[in-house]
């Protein structure tokens, strides 16, 4: 257990050290028909991700806090391709710094397009991407005219520090982030996890035998010692 507890802890300050990370869990919905009618999603030119393209890595603009945006700016995202009743993580890392808060949510389409303050967002978070032709590529399948399970993900971004260089204090940088989606084993453990899982069952397993060898053999030296003493 002392062995486990210590890889667990070298893990976690390492990835501490590095970058920081919040996420959301989620199970997939069910699957619904995608209407080929104008607008569709693939008009609001979403970055999406899926089982095969898990991870976007990208910028985020974020702004501070303020009355109107108590969690700075938002951005939206297609989770495309999900598993009906899977379980799912999306994380969000970003570089530690890069001091700022971050909040996921996942919404079904209906819910986003029953929602005012919702689809207002979803409207105006789409009017200010590039068309597709100045854009990498972003769904390379389409999506309208099919049925998937699918939601869409809102990150809101505010920025977390004070500075007293009042340029960086008005115009905050964009933060580098890695957006990733993670579907669960079993729905008991991310995918991600699953070699360090290994890993640290490997070592658990061999520490077991190898204190046990190491344990009978002081056993034994401390016998023959204590029966060489009554010999003499």
């Amino acid at each position: 257990m002392r062995v486990i507890a210590a890889l667990l802890c070298i893990v976690s300050q390492a990835w501490t050290v590095n970058a920081n990370v919040e996420k959301t869990i989620f199970l997939g919905p069910s699957a619904v028909p995608l209407p080929d009618v104008r607008p569709s999603l693939d008009d609001l030119r979403l970055h999406s991700l899926s089982s095969l393209e898990p991870i976007l890595s990208t910028q985020l603009s974020v702004q501070f806090p303020s009355s109107t945006g108590p969690h700075g700016l938002e951005s939206w995202y297609l989770l495309s391709g999900l598993e009906e009743g899977r379980r799912y993580e999306v994380r969000i890392c970003w570089p530690a710094t890069s001091p700022t808060d971050f909040w996921l949510d996942t919404y079904s389409i209906t819910e986003v397009f029953d929602t005012p303050h919702l689809i207002s967002s979803l409207a105006e978070y789409s009017e200010q991407l590039p068309g597709s032709n100045s854009r990498d590529s972003l769904n390379k399948q389409k999506l309208t005219g099919d049925t998937q399970s699918i939601l869409l993900l809102r990150v809101q971004a505010a920025a977390s520090y004070y500075s007293t260089n009042r340029t960086l204090m008005d115009y905050p940088p964009p933060v580098d982030v890695d957006i990733i989606l993670d579907p669960f084993l079993l729905n008991l453990l991310p995918c991600s996890l699953a070699p360090v899982a290994i890993y640290i069952t490997a070592v658990a397993v061999a520490a077991w035998f190898v204190s046990g060898y190491t344990y009978r053999w002081l056993l034994s030296v401390v016998e023959e010692s204590s029966a060489k003493a009554h010999a003499d």
